[in-house]
């Protein structure tokens, strides 16, 4: 298990602005060191302007690859499409190339079909076999008033897969694709972002050192590199001072 860092910022621009300088440290020293960059995206509100913030940069965009570590079964041009949102503002507004952007498929028939499509393009593109999982450099995510992460829903059997690296999620009767939770733990590095007033509750219960997982799946993410969770003052008041002074393992 790696470290867990939190850091508080002021407001959600704020948050925003620490996270683009995290994220580019990150994707930089990827690239630095193997020659490419890998990321998955988080979808909702926090990280879009983040994304938009991204399209600003002078980055090698042909050394970057592209993902999502969950997303809704619509099509890429609905409006709650995650990846819809993230070629809106980030992804067709720089040259990246067509074949560096690996969205989860939503075509087919059946979700379960789209599931083991993408894991099998997940793990030719990482070169690994059958019951290996392979590590991002960087998995941005966000958490819901109700502590679930990606796609991976408070008492779902999402929860319990060991041994895939996407499978389908469930909101309700709305399926979804998601990054596996030993997947997203397989990661260099795990980005939370959340903020808001209505975050504080479940935060109180993902961060405390002892708790439910099937309740809160956030507190599944324990990544081997380094977890970290960032904040907006209004989702962080609640937290006890302890909770966000100790930079020891989550």
């Amino acid at each position: 298990m790696g470290t867990r860092r939190i850091e508080v910022l002021p407001d959600k621009a704020a948050l925003v602005s620490r996270a683009l300088v995290r994220t580019v440290e990150i994707l930089e020293a990827a690239i630095a060191q193997t020659g490419r960059a890998t990321i998955a995206l988080a979808g909702g509100s926090t990280p879009k302007p983040l994304y938009a913030a991204l399209a600003q940069q002078a980055l090698p965009w042909d050394a970057i690859h592209v993902f999502w570590g969950d997303e809704r079964y619509v099509p890429p041009t609905n409006a709650d499409s995650n990846e819809g949102m993230a070629r809106q503002v980030w992804l067709n507004q720089v040259p990246f190339p067509p074949e560096n952007i690996h969205p989860m498929p939503t075509n087919a028939a059946d979700p379960a079909i789209a599931a083991d499509q993408h894991d099998q393009h997940l793990r030719q593109f990482f070169q690994v076999a059958p019951g290996e999982f392979p590590a991002l450099d960087l998995i941005l995510l966000g958490m819901g008033d109700d502590g679930h992460t990606a796609s991976l829903f408070p008492s779902t059997t999402a929860l319990t897969v060991s041994d895939r690296l996407v499978t389908v999620g469930q909101k309700a009767n709305q399926p979804r694709l998601t990054f596996t939770a030993p997947f997203i733990n397989q990661a260099h590095h795990v980005m939370f972002l959340v903020a808001g007033v209505d975050k504080q509750s479940a935060l109180q219960q993902v961060l405390t050192p002892t708790g439910d997982s099937t309740t809160y799946p956030s507190r599944l993410i324990q990544p081997q590199g380094e977890l970290y969770w960032l904040l907006d003052q209004a989702a962080a008041n609640a937290l006890p001072a302890e909770s966000l002074n100790s930079p020891a393992n989550g």
